[in-house]
């Protein structure tokens, strides 16, 4: 499957004070290449041009001549995929599809804090599963935007969800003050979170439509 390429008015006019979230159908078979596709017209460049690192816990990065020009955040889940592009921070962003989770208590009550697993509880069942993958993307998000990843431990952290708001409770070796953390409006069948130390900034979600043909 190949795309439309992201118009180039949007690409030039990633402000300083945004963050662009590209929403696409994905195959895993296409590996990179739809997130190295999203980077190349943000930089101007050909695919062939945009040239990826693994950092210190394995996040990737631009390398060579255009190191640390973006940075960028990908996630999948199914047949859906989620890329985070912004300037001078590192976003983190999860995507889910929603589905049962009958085990979801028992998987909070290993990973998650006793506040979060007894938020969970409290819910009616038919709400539980969305709630469970709100938090567990948020978590995703928060860690993803750390640069470790869940190797650093979900328990780590704690994150509460009030009133369809996401807020960073506690995180280990650092200040909640100083982080940003969304839920993102997608639809009814997917849950997705963002998060990036940092001021606050402009969510701008789009679709990335597959090419016709």
């Amino acid at each position: 499957m190949t795309y439309d390429q992201v118009p180039a008015k949007v690409a030039e006019h990633l402000r300083d004070d945004e963050i662009h979230v590209w929403r696409m159908a994905y195959d895993h078979r296409q590996g990179r290449a739809p997130f190295q596709a999203v980077l190349a017209a943000y930089l101007g460049r050909g695919i062939e041009d945009v040239h990826l690192e693994a950092g210190e816990f394995g996040r990737p990065r631009l390398a060579g001549a255009e190191a640390g020009a973006l940075h960028f955040n990908w996630s999948h889940s199914g047949d859906q995929a989620l890329c985070a592009v912004a300037r001078g921070i590192e976003p983190g962003v999860d995507l889910e599809r929603l589905r049962p989770r009958p085990r979801a208590l028992e998987i909070a009550e290993r990973y998650f804090s006793h506040e979060e697993t007894a938020a969970l509880a409290a819910l009616a069942p038919a709400r539980r599963d969305a709630a469970f993958l709100q938090l567990w993307t948020a978590k995703e998000a928060v860690l993803k935007a750390t640069g470790r990843g869940l190797a650093f431990g979900l328990h780590r952290l704690g994150i509460t969800d009030e009133d369809e708001r996401l807020a960073l409770r506690f995180l280990d070796g650092e200040l909640p003050a100083h982080w940003q953390l969304h839920r993102l409006a997608l639809d009814g069948d997917h849950v997705g979170s963002i998060a990036w130390r940092g001021a606050a900034r402009t969510i701008q979600l789009r679709t990335l439509a597959p090419a016709a043909g």
